[in-house]
Formats: structure tokens, C-alpha cells, sequence
């Protein structure tokens, strides 16, 4: 079964940093391109970050660059997200997704179960 685990999500103040990692397993992680997208309460799925199989090229929207970092362990088969200078409109659930950003928007690939970033004073 393809699994996508993410995990670290939390309370933060604006201005703080997390790392939300997302164990993967069930599929080709290392051929596989990944993203991370979050949701909002009442919004629709917003793109976060993606990165490519092979040299991992990344890719971010211009409301997190900057600020976000995606990498991946394609031996351990996990992505990560590194998020600083965290800002109230970063409160969402994130979630890993396999493909690059209209299949993980669409989600017509796999998606995680989600966690949950806060951030408030």
C-alpha cells in the first residue's frame, strides 16, 4: 500500500520555524516527483513547494519563497519542508502528495493524512 506519513507539525509565534517530514513507502520514492500543498479552514488547497526526481529542482509559490526549503532523503525515502519566519497565513494542514504541483493541487496522485501548523501569539 503507498503511504505518505507526515509528521511535525505544532504551535509556533509568528517569526518561528518548524520542519514537517513526510515518510513515504509503497511506491518509487527516489523516481518520484513530490510536493507539499495545506489547506486552510474554509480555503481551497494551496501549493507550497515541489521537487524533482532526479538533480531535485525545486519550485515554490511567491507567498513562501524565501521562507520555505523542500529537500528529500531518497534513501530513507522522506520529504521535508523547512519553514521560517513563520506568518498567522501559514496556519493550515499541510500534506505531502506525490507528483508536481496541478497533480498534488488536484489530487490525483496520493496524498498524506496531514499536519497541522499553527501559528499565533
Amino acid at each position: 500500500d503507498v503511504q505518505l506519513q507526515a509528521s511535525g507539525g505544532g504551535r509556533v509565534q509568528p517569526g518561528g520555524s518548524l520542519r514537517l517530514s513526510c515518510a513515504c513507502s509503497g511506491f518509487m520514492f527516489w523516481i518520484s516527483e513530490m510536493s507539499w500543498v495545506r489547506q486552510a479552514p474554509g480555503k481551497d488547497v494551496e501549493w507550497v513547494s515541489s521537487i524533482g526526481s532526479g538533480l531535485g529542482s525545486t519550485s515554490y509559490p511567491e507567498s513562501v519563497k524565501g521562507r520555505f526549503t523542500i529537500s528529500r532523503d531518497n534513501v530513507k525515502a522522506t520529504l521535508y519542508l523547512d519553514m521560517n519566519n513563520l506568518k498567522p497565513e501559514d496556519t493550515a494542514v499541510y500534506f505531502c502528495a506525490t507528483g508536481g504541483r496541478l497533480e498534488a493541487t488536484e489530487r490525483s496522485g496520493f496524498w498524506g493524512q496531514g499536519t497541522l501548523v499553527t501559528v499565533s501569539s
